[in-house]
């Protein structure tokens, strides 16, 4: 059963009327105008700067905030990549996550601001993703690289560890992929009856938000939707979902095709837990965060 905590939070979700983002292509479209006007700050929160260094780079036009342990040499580092539909900015529980694994687990934690469909677009975006992943693997040293990505931005790192593999071979430590949206098509057939308890996410939205990322590539191009490359040779992998989220379906479809692709899945799925439900402050939350640490201090000993 889901904690009490859980279900007054996807209830209060509902309240808000948080699904009302991605309730129908047109509230995409009116959100990504607005965001052209008026852009959302990526910037992380000042109270970081108490626990960790924090620095900010350029790779091409993507902003990339580099954050270190304040006053410790780093025991394993990682690239993160944040969610939000592909036309969302990093927000708060991203950078708590950030925080949680530079205090917790030691880590220095790469974070790209990549940018956001429709200006950004899977031909263009997966290559770069691509490059910082195979830089930090190259410059670990000793400890151990670890790749995390949510909802879409688990996407986008599903495929750049793809892309590295087909590339030349090389793997981070981990693949840690937290809600994943994995096929943009948004056609399983169980998504229907999913998508009534998803306090959340629809579907109509999602799919309008898949087609600006895919820009000039199919939908099912594996660059925009990782859920149909190939999954051997990959680096293992967890997986965390719930089942009030409408993109679960993306999750089990993962598992049962990287298993019989040989490759290596730790799987957990909450039963009654909403999206992204490892961000928030819930029981299952903490616990999944605890997991996630545990994974990066082991990625450290490698």
């Amino acid at each position: 059963m889901p904690s009490v905590s859980s279900r007054v939070l996807s209830a209060a979700l509902v309240a808000a009327g948080r699904r009302r983002r991605f309730a129908s292509a047109e509230a995409v479209r009116d959100g990504v105008a607005r965001a052209a006007r008026r852009p959302a700050s990526h910037l992380p929160p000042r109270r970081l700067g108490r626990v960790a260094e924090v620095s900010r780079t350029f790779v091409g036009a993507w902003p990339v905030y580099d954050v270190c342990p304040l006053g410790a040499e780093p025991a394993a580092q990682v690239l993160y990549v944040h969610g939000g539909g592909y036309v969302h900015e990093l927000v708060r529980p991203h950078w708590e996550l950030v925080r949680t694994l530079v205090t917790r687990a030691r880590a220095r934690v790469v974070v790209p601001a990549y940018i956001l469909a429709p200006r950004g677009t899977a031909d263009r975006t997966v290559p770069v993703a691509t490059d910082l992943l195979s830089g930090l693997i190259a410059g670990g040293g000793d400890g151990g690289t670890v790749l995390i990505g949510d909802s879409a931005g688990a996407g986008l790192a599903l495929a750049a560890a793809q892309r590295l593999r087909d590339r030349d071979g090389e793997q981070p430590s981990r693949i840690v992929l937290i809600s994943p949206w994995l096929d943009v098509t948004m056609s399983h057939p169980d998504q229907a009856a999913l998508e009534a308890a998803d306090p959340m996410l629809a579907r109509a939205g999602l799919r309008e938000a898949g087609r600006l990322y895919a820009g000039t590539l199919a939908p099912e191009d594996p660059r925009v939707s990782p859920l149909h490359g190939s999954f051997a040779g990959l680096a293992p992998m967890t997986v965390f979902t719930g089942t009030r989220d409408l993109l679960t379906t993306d999750s089990r479809e993962l598992v049962r095709r990287a298993r019989e692709d040989g490759a290596e899945v730790e799987f957990h799925e909450e039963a009654g837990l909403p999206h992204a439900y490892p961000l928030m402050p819930l029981p299952e939350g903490r616990a999944a965060r605890e997991r996630i640490v545990a994974l990066v201090r082991a990625a450290a000993q490698l």
